[in-house]
């Protein structure tokens, strides 16, 4: 007999499972991880890359979209031993808790602090989505979209089945009057330009021995589209306003860092020099990249949502320094 989608994992051998209608469009990796419950997104992963999941008895990508109906073969996870990872610490609990900026029948939304990565995997056990599951036992949670570890801001996250797949949808749209406009805050170093400048550069994510992700500008990547705007300037440095058209991996660091004025405090894509001043100067110890609000609106067009978070108070303090 085919187990049901709530079955538990088995461990004697493998199981499969149908993808049942509500699941139509999810990401494999997604729906294996409500599969395999406490299970860390590296082990998924692992588990997808090495072709011990099947979809309709072939091999697939983890980002590959499921249809209802899909035969999803699930192999044998011993979670105990592979995933037994405890609970979140109470702090990040308390932080994750007071982070909640917005919450409806549909959607949470935090601020999320720095330092916190969207979720689990590569050596993290605890995410913002995992500290949030953990917080609401019992209920179904998503995120709609990611912010990296060290951007602070508004992190969506959806309670239902049907606001996720149309949050999915609007991030799909894109463009300057696309389904979801993001507006971030951030500090580039050196004097940009006064004005808007727009970027449009393609961006290809490699990999890094170790297995480190690397973005780079390369013609044959995604196409990205980002736009600066200068604020104000301080201490020879430019607070800009961006908003992006596009929503690729680490996009705003490397076109900041294509156009000779990199993310302030950017361990990765920033000036090694400009950093260590900043620090010094002002006390910068961070990425200095927030994600100020989210606009969008559901029920095709019918119910609209701003969703903001004010500028992290270390951020703040930074740009009263370079007064």
């Amino acid at each position: 007999m085919t187990p049901s989608p709530t079955d538990g994992p088995a461990r004697a051998g493998a199981r499969t499972v149908k993808v049942p209608e509500d699941r139509d469009g999810q990401r494999l990796d997604n729906f294996l991880l409500g599969q395999l419950k406490g299970a860390p997104r590296s082990l998924v992963y692992k588990l997808v890359r090495s072709g011990q999941v099947r979809v309709n008895g072939g091999r697939a990508k983890a980002e590959r979209k499921l249809a209802a109906g899909d035969e999803i073969r699930i192999p044998p996870v011993r979670l105990g031993e592979e995933a037994e990872r405890g609970t979140p610490a109470p702090g990040l609990l308390q932080r994750i808790e007071a982070a909640i900026v917005f919450e409806d029948a549909r959607l949470l939304a935090l601020d999320k602090p720095s330092g916190v990565a969207s979720h689990g995997g590569s050596g993290i056990s605890f995410g913002a989505i995992e500290t949030l599951r953990a917080l609401r036992p019992g209920h179904t949670l998503e995120l709609a979209h990611r912010l990296d570890r060290d951007t602070s801001g508004v992190l969506v996250v959806a309670k239902k089945r049907s606001a996720l797949a149309e949050l999915q949808a609007l991030m799909r749209e894109g463009g300057a009057g696309g389904g979801i406009r993001k507006r971030y805050l951030t500090l580039l170093t050196g004097r940009m330009p006064d004005g808007t400048m727009s970027v449009d550069a393609p961006l290809h994510v490699g990999l890094r021995q170790g297995g480190e992700r690397h973005v780079q500008v390369d013609p044959d990547g995604k196409p990205s589209l980002s736009h600066f705007k200068v604020l104000e300037r301080r201490g020879g440095q430019s607070y800009c306003e961006v908003r992006i058209d596009t929503g690729r991996t680490h996009q705003i660091r490397v076109h900041a860092q294509h156009i000779g004025h990199p993310v302030a405090g950017d361990d990765k894509y920033g000036a090694p020099e400009a950093n260590r001043r900043l620090r010094d100067k002002a006390g910068l110890r961070r990425l200095f990249l927030h994600a100020a609000s989210l606009e969008f609106a559901l029920d095709d067009g019918r119910t609209a949502y701003t969703i903001s978070a004010p500028l992290a108070p270390e951020l703040r303090e930074v740009l009263d320094r370079l007064e």
